[in-house]
């Protein structure tokens, strides 16, 4: 399926799309959480306190099925670089172009912004999200962290 065959819409999320957004990253990494750190685990799906803070801190896109969030990612920037985190879709809706079209959206923002050069991190459970981004132009940087015990794996798209 496609996002011609199911009409979405993407714009900045608001206070008001906070348990929308939190009920959308649970629903996504649900299927990972045994793979994950409890620590890492809650700094994925965030708490209501940190989506607050993240809501004042980042730029969130939201997705959007008529008035339901089907997907959201966050950026922030400095300077010429963005960073992305949260990209999350809920499970009926992979496979219908929501995610490249939140990962455009997202990246043309960040151009409007003045970035050059964008970066995310990913986990290695995730191994579908990999492949997503690579074959959208996202390539492995070599730097490896720590995220709560699990190695954490920088990926970096020049804009």
């Amino acid at each position: 399926m496609n996002i011609a065959s199911r009409s979405i819409h993407i714009r900045p999320a608001t206070e008001s799309d906070a348990s929308a957004i939190l009920n959308c990253l649970a629903l996504a990494f649900e299927p990972y959480r045994e793979q994950y750190s409890a620590a890492g685990f809650l700094d994925t799906v965030l708490t209501p306190e940190t989506l607050h803070s993240r809501l004042q801190s980042m730029h969130i896109l939201v997705a959007l099925s008529g008035q339901k969030v089907i997907g959201t990612v966050s950026a922030t920037r400095h300077e010429r670089e963005g960073h992305l985190r949260g990209m999350a879709v809920l499970p009926e809706w992979r496979g219908a172009d929501v995610a490249a079209a939140l990962l455009t959206a997202v990246e043309e923002w960040l151009r409007s912004q003045g970035c050059k050069r964008v970066t995310l991190d990913t986990t290695l459970p995730l191994q579908a999200a990999m492949k997503f981004y690579e074959k959208n132009g996202y390539r492995r940087s070599g730097s490896v962290t720590d995220f709560f015990g699990m190695p954490l794996l920088e990926y970096v798209k020049e804009l």
